[in-house]
């Protein structure tokens, strides 16, 4: 059972060190995923963004997640080999919570030192992203 501390943490090398630990049979629980950094200019991640949203129609879809923990779970499941019965069952392993549930108040978290975020500027957190589609986060 892995333990994820999401703060600070790249978006892309994020899921995909979650995606492998999920198809080698480990259960994982990420937290504060609203801290989950994405790298690039403001202006091109919120343009990518808001186009995967909009994309498709209401009724049929794809339907894109504006909250940040379904944005981290959808890139993870996208990872995953969605046809068949392993990818499913890989990412009914996983969960992702915004913040630290008080269930889990005293469990100890890890990070990923291969995902870590050294960079000063020039990122956005996935917190910024939801508010630019439109949801409401919680400070």
């Amino acid at each position: 059972m892995l333990y994820i501390d999401a703060e600070n943490l790249i978006y892309g090398r994020l899921s995909t060190f979650v995606a492998k630990s999920l198809l080698n049979g480990e259960e994982v629980t990420i937290i504060n995923s609203h801290k989950v950094v994405i790298t690039g200019t403001k202006k091109f991640i919120i343009q990518t963004f808001k186009e995967r949203v909009e994309r498709g129609s209401v009724r049929k879809g794809p339907h894109y997640p504006r909250t940040p923990n379904q944005i981290l779970r959808r890139s993870i499941g996208d990872m995953l080999p969605k046809k068949k019965t392993t990818g499913k069952d890989a990412l009914s392993k996983c969960m992702v919570y915004t913040r630290r549930p008080y269930s889990m108040s005293e469990l100890k978290f890890e990070t990923v030192e291969k995902a870590r975020n050294n960079k000063a500027t020039g990122f956005l957190t996935l917190a910024d992203i939801s508010k630019e589609l439109g949801y409401k986060v919680r400070e």
